[in-house]
């Protein structure tokens, strides 16, 4: 069993797609076929399942997949601990969100403090972070609701509450705090592009006895536009709405806050540079968290 296999591996486990993962390691489609088939014939099962053009790990391949992980990071932590042994660990840090706010307001303040470092972030959806981290392509990730994996350690960095932002000139503006089923009939504006959170909102409608009437889909600058204009009602996280400088109402249902967390390999060793991003990033939200909570 080779290394260059198990690399192989990985990637086609990954994409669940042999010429997939056959042009990601920029090699010929029959190469890699064959190195999985020996590799199965090495190990004496099937590791992959095949279903019409993809594929999917069969329960042996699941088990090879979570070892083949934890060896890769062994070789990149004997990698950093050479590296800081001759003194020449790179300051970069590699980080990917699933939304931009995540970092806002945060990432300047470290770059004034930490001006050496190098940091290369990335905007993905949670599966593609959480892959992203078990290959070792980052080092830190953030996402809506803490990424749940035994190969992951995850932190809740925040439960921000969700609130309804809606025009200063609406019937509701002047309530402290609302249910959700009073504005069941309402127009609303979901953020556009970000399907974790707008899943996210439609379950706490449905909570509500509700399924939202959606009329329209914008980003954050359009939406802001779109609130002003009387066209409809938004389920905002509040560090939004204060950003933004939107009016808006708490909301009294239960489960109407958004867990925020930060991840990264259990088992893997992390530069320093990293470890002191990580811990800048736990103590912003635990000095700012008046931002994201109502009061």
């Amino acid at each position: 069993m080779e290394l260059l296999q198990l690399k192989y591996f990985q990637t086609v486990a990954y994409t669940e797609h042999i010429s997939k993962a056959a042009e990601q390691l920029k090699i010929a489609q029959p190469s890699l076929s064959l190195t999985i088939k020996r590799l199965e014939n090495e190990l004496g099962t099937t590791l992959f399942e095949r279903k019409g053009r993809n594929i999917k790990l069969s329960s042996a391949g699941k088990i090879l997949l979570k070892r083949v992980n934890r060896i890769f990071t062994e070789i990149e932590n004997a990698q950093t601990e050479i590296q800081l042994e001759e003194h020449r660990i790179s300051d970069t840090i590699r980080i990917s969100i699933s939304n931009p706010r995540f970092l806002a307001g945060l990432m300047s303040e470290y770059i004034n403090r930490s001006p050496q470092s190098k940091i290369l972030q990335a905007i993905g959806v949670k599966s593609e972070i959480i892959t992203s981290l078990k290959k070792g392509d980052i080092d830190l990730g953030i996402t809506g609701h803490p990424i749940q994996d035994e190969e992951i350690e995850s932190w809740v960095l925040v439960n921000e509450d969700i609130v309804l932002a809606l025009p200063s000139n609406h019937r509701f503006t002047g309530k402290t705090e609302i249910s959700l089923r009073l504005v069941a009939d309402e127009p609303f504006i979901t953020l556009a592009n970000n399907e974790e959170y707008s899943g996210f909102t439609a379950s706490l409608c449905e909570k509500a006895g509700f399924t939202p009437n959606i009329a329209f889909e914008a980003d954050s600058h359009l939406l802001v536009e779109i609130i002003k204009l009387d066209q409809g009602v938004a389920l905002l996280p509040i560090s939004v709405c204060r950003t933004l400088g939107l009016n808006f109402i708490k909301v009294t249902d239960h489960s109407a806050s958004y867990p925020v967390g930060l991840s990264w390999m259990r088992h893997k060793l992390l530069s320093s540079s990293v470890r002191n991003f990580r811990d800048f990033i736990m103590s912003y939200y635990k000095d700012n968290y008046e931002m994201f909570k109502v009061y």
